[in-house]
């Protein structure tokens, strides 16, 4: 459906887009008790993130992807399966959802989490085309292992920890928003591993600050 949007309605899409995400990053990042510990992961992750080449590696899964497909030439593609991928997946919806899911069987928060997820994609698909639906492939990773691996993560990160990964993920989602909103591109991927980072770091720095 997307080729029969013209481009002053993608316009418009990516401006909705681009807003609501910046919405949803800056409730989730101003839920931090640690900005220190925050900008920590975040130079942490982003350090080990350019030593290893993290973007630049998951485009070149999504351009794999793209010619396994045979959509090859689709240049939004590998920006479509990356950009959604980082969208769904931060937050403490996913995280404590995954867990709920994993460890007691109730499914409405990720539930809810889906549905809110599936309608964004569907303006991001308009857009970015078939490359979103790939990013089922990061969600399935991330979600999947904080499901099976829920019962002994929840107590290990605790509250604490799982608000400064929802915080962190909410930084992530402003870089996306403005790379949506065409005020500046950021490698996001590039930070990803902050999320690791977040809830190790959140304990300490608080013991020490």
């Amino acid at each position: 459906m997307g080729k029969k949007i013209r481009e002053s309605f993608k316009e418009i899409v990516f401006a909705c887009c681009g807003l609501i995400t910046m919405v949803m990053g800056i409730q989730m990042a101003i839920a931090t008790s640690n900005a220190l510990a925050l900008m920590l992961a975040l130079l942490v992750g982003g350090a080990l993130s350019f030593l290893l080449k993290t973007e630049n590696r998951i485009l070149a899964l999504g351009d794999c992807l793209d010619k396994a497909t045979g959509s090859a030439g689709t240049q939004n593609f590998a920006k479509g399966f990356l950009t959604a991928s980082v969208l769904f997946c931060p937050g403490a919806m996913s995280v404590v959802g995954s867990i709920q899911a994993g460890t007691t069987g109730e499914m409405t928060t990720i539930l809810i989490k889906s549905v809110i997820n599936g309608c964004m994609a569907v303006f991001f698909a308009s857009v970015y085309g078939i490359g979103v639906m790939f990013s089922f492939l990061f969600i399935l990773v991330y979600q999947g292992f904080f499901s099976l691996a829920g019962s002994w993560l929840q107590p290990l990160l605790g509250e604490v920890g799982i608000a400064e990964l929802s915080a962190e993920g909410g930084v992530l989602l402003l870089m996306i928003g403005f790379g949506l909103l065409k005020i500046r591109e950021f490698k996001t991927a590039n930070f990803l591993p902050a999320l690791i980072f977040a809830p190790l770091l959140a304990i300490p720095v608080s013991r020490i600050v």
